[in-house]
Order: structure tokens, then sequence, then C-alpha cells
């Protein structure tokens, strides 16, 4: 918020910030601990080739996928995106009312598409050990896109942090603070968010929006 005031010219301590925005209950919620479900048979595994390696020099170089939970009073939203460690912009993303391997695969699906002229000749997809991910299809589609898969140790949720810090960073700043009570209103919320997040939410690392810092690479 400090920076975003910033760019607009209003220079405030951090601290002034931080206390105002304590007064009128304008800060984000913590997130609470993610429950892991494994579900299938794994087919494949992969390298840990990033390795945590969460920096690239070039968009479409290096991406991170992973799926997430949105609680509804209609039941459970899953998420699945895929971000771009060039500038952290989410680069696609699908919703649905149930955790498949159809859901990961359209998310691949759609960032391909939107990305397919620019895609670099090595990219490559982390994500963790999930059933969706460790799949003959998920094999199969990467093989087709050319896209070289990386996963996460078993059980190290670290391995892929900067997954697991957007879904932070999504729910404290907008799920939290508005509960959603349909599906509908969920994906309306995510959508508005994730535009957000791409074309206005300063980044600490860069000092812009990430599509600013992708435009101008």
């Amino acid at each position: 918020m400090q920076l975003a005031l910033a760019a607009n010219g209003i220079y405030r301590n951090p601290k002034t910030v931080l206390r105002v925005m304590k007064k009128y209950d304008l800060l984000s919620e913590i997130r609470r601990r993610r429950k892991w479900i494994n579900m299938g048979q794994q087919v494949h595994r992969y390298e840990n080739l990033l390795n945590r390696q969460f920096q690239s020099d070039r968009p479409n170089h290096k991406w991170v996928t992973d799926i997430s939970y949105i609680h509804t009073k209609q039941g459970i939203l899953f998420l699945s995106m895929i971000r771009d460690l060039y500038d952290n912009s989410i680069v696609a993303y699908k919703t649905g009312t149930e955790q498949t391997i159809n859901l990961v695969l359209d998310t691949i699906r759609l960032a391909m598409r939107k990305e397919k002229k620019k895609v670099a000749a090595e990219l490559q997809l982390h994500s963790d050990q999930g059933f969706q991910y460790t799949s003959q299809a998920y094999f199969k589609l990467t093989q087709k896109y050319g896209i070289t898969p990386s996963m996460s140790r078993r059980g190290n949720c670290y391995d892929n942090a900067m997954a697991e810090n957007f879904f932070s960073i999504l729910k404290s700043e907008c799920i939290y603070r508005h509960k959603p009570s349909s599906f509908r209103e969920a994906n309306e919320m995510i959508d508005r968010y994730i535009h957000f997040y791409n074309h206005e939410r300063i980044q600490l690392k860069t000092g812009v929006a990430p599509l600013t810092l992708r435009h101008s690479a």
C-alpha cells in the first residue's frame, strides 16, 4: 500500500500507513494452512529442475502451477493457475467445482493459446506431486507443447513457494475479506482480483505491476 501511495505522489512512513490501515480495518487476513489431498495413481514423476531458482531473465521461460481451494457457502471452488516467474504475472487460470485432471490441462491449453507466439524454446513448468501433475494426460500434453515438467520433492511445499505465494496473496487480500456466498460470486471476485493483480498491483521487487514489466520486455 505504501508503494501504491508513493506511485500517486503521496509519501508516508510505512508505519503510519500500517497504523491507519489497522484503524479502519483494512489489513489482509492471514491465510489458513492448506490441507493436502492425494488422489489417484501417480504415473509420472519429474526431477526438481527449478530447484527453488525463482528468478527468470525473460518471459515464458519458467512457469509455476498449482491448485487451491476457495470456500463458498455453495461448496468448494477449485482454482488452477499458472504464474510466470519473470514478472510474477498470472498467465492463465481456470476454476471448477471438482479437482480434476482436466482442470489442470485446460489451464495449460489456455496459457499456450495466449502465449504461443512468445513461449521460450525451453519452457519449464513446475508443479507439486499432485495426482493431476503425475498423470499420463499431463505427461502427454506437456510433450505435445514441448514443455519441460519440473516437480517439487515429495512433501516439500517450499519447492513450489511462488505458486503458494500467489494463493496466499489472493486469499488474504480478497477472499478472506469478503467470503463468497456462491460459485458465481467467487468466480467474479477471482476475475476482478487477478485483473487488478496483473495490471495494477505493484510488485515489491520491481516497483511496477506485473504486466507493466512484461510489456517492457
